[in-house]
């Protein structure tokens, strides 16, 4: 053996001693967060040929340092529903790597939130936001409060509870929160309105997600749906494969899915299921899409009202029975860990060709494995669902501006971002010994432009 390569089995004997080792200290300070610490693990894996490669990293401790938030907030939100009854729900943000910019992530209100829920959420933003290109840093936040059943009233009054105490942590050139399961325009305008009334100023670049009439952009909305499809279009395309007669099956029906849906569909692809929590649909026809955007954006119905308008359709209860269905692509837009090793096993035995993840880690480390080990193209959440956050960065440019841009503009933007994203992530796993790998690539060049800004301004 050379010289040379005794020195790099080295250096990479002791990068994999250091990750494992921080990795334990992870555990054995977050007990209990399996969430967190499952994200966590995720990245440092793929951080082994980085570290070999580049030890100033282990000496500046740097892993130690950004997987430890910056600060993590916690706190009690009162609010009195329609019968005259006080509530008490629980509200976290965690501002988790600010070396690049302001915290920037979203805010979830749904009844599994927790700390270990948040913090895997903000750690994956820290990377994600790297990778956009954009001067944002990485945050997210909020509440078990399950809005599903509550009056616009009882919403109103959470929302602004909440902000009275999560509006002493943000700010434009602070932590930009914006939407995310269970917060869409509505929760982000009263929000909005109570911070404004609070600050008794109109400081438009602190929240993003808001209706085009008071600092809104236009595509946000539809930018994490149609970025994941941009970023799986660009992986396609490497493979010669593209979504024009590529059937598809996309869980959820929410923001991510309708849009992801949405642009499979211009895209030539015929989507047959879609899902929401108490079930799935399935149409060999293809979704009607106007369909499913009217009961869920307009009236807020279960996706089983669906059949009774297509009655070809079929309607079946669970949630995860979704991925038994063969397809040439699975978008995954609903939420943590919906596919599993299980799962992730008929999708490849069906004929799975491409995985692109719409949502925030919606694959457990064992079914990636399957994907990656079958030779199953694999968008990961961190790099194809950074299309929402972009936008959200050009929320921020264009109230800084004072200017709106239009919808094409916007879209234009996105779609250059996305590839953008694809192309640094390959590039990166290829410089690191993993062609084609997108986990290890993404991961990878997310990782280092904070870590060398963190470095870069001293031990912080």
């Amino acid at each position: 053996m050379k010289t040379s390569e005794r020195l790099s089995d080295s250096y990479t004997d002791l990068a994999r001693q250091y990750v494992d080792k921080v990795f334990e200290i992870v555990q054995s300070r977050n007990p209990g967060e399996v969430e967190f610490q499952q994200a966590v693990k995720e990245v440092f894996d793929s951080l082994v040929p980085v570290l070999a490669k580049k030890p100033h990293y282990i000496k500046q401790a740097i892993l130690e340092r950004i997987v430890e938030p910056e600060r993590m907030i916690s706190f009690r939100v009162p609010w009195i529903d329609d019968q005259g009854n006080v509530n008490v729900n629980r509200g976290f943000r965690v501002q988790f790597n600010s070396a690049i910019g302001p915290y920037k992530g979203g805010l979830r209100f749904h009844p599994s939130v927790n700390a270990s829920i948040i913090k895997f959420l903000g750690f994956e933003q820290i990377f994600k936001n790297s990778l956009t290109g954009q001067p944002i840093g990485g945050g997210k936040g909020g509440s078990d409060f399950d809005p599903k059943g509550k009056s616009d009233v009882e919403i109103m009054r959470f929302t602004q509870s909440f902000m009275t105490e999560l509006s002493k942590y943000i700010g434009p050139d602070i932590d930009v929160p914006a939407g995310d399961i269970g917060v869409g325009a509505k929760e982000i305008g009263y929000m909005f309105g109570q911070y404004k009334r609070m600050r008794g100023g109109f400081e438009s670049g602190v929240l993003t997600g808001k209706g085009i009439n008071y600092g809104g952009s236009l595509a946000r909305k539809e930018a994490t749906g149609y970025g994941t499809v941009y970023f799986v279009e660009e992986m396609l395309k490497d493979k010669d494969l593209s979504f024009e007669g590529s059937t598809v099956v996309v869980s959820g029906s929410g923001n991510v899915s309708i849009y992801a849906i949405e642009k499979a569909q211009q895209l030539g692809a015929k989507v047959v299921a879609c899902s929401d929590s108490g079930g799935y649909i399935y149409d060999e026809n293809g979704i009607d899409l106007s369909t499913v955007k009217r009961l869920k954006e307009v009236e807020g119905k279960r996706i089983s009202e669906y059949v009774k308008e297509h009655p070809q359709a079929l309607y079946v209860q669970g949630f995860s029975g979704i991925w038994s269905i063969p397809c040439d692509i699975a978008l995954p837009c609903a939420t943590q860990n919906e596919i599993n090793e299980n799962a992730a096993q008929v999708l490849v035995s069906n004929g799975v060709k491409a995985i692109g993840e719409g949502a925030n880690m919606p694959s457990t480390l064992d079914a990636i494995d399957v994907f990656l080990s079958n030779g199953v193209l694999f968008a990961p959440a961190k790099a194809a669902n950074a299309g929402g956050v972009s936008v959200s960065a050009l929320e921020m440019a264009q109230n800084s501006a004072r200017l709106s841009w239009t919808f094409e503009e916007v879209d234009s933007k996105l779609h250059e971002i996305m590839k953008n994203i694809y192309r640094e992530s390959m590039n990166a796993a290829e410089e690191y010994g993993a062609p084609g790998n997108l986990v290890v690539g993404a991961n990878i060049a997310g990782f280092v432009k904070v870590a060398d800004a963190m470095i870069m301004q001293g031990v912080i």
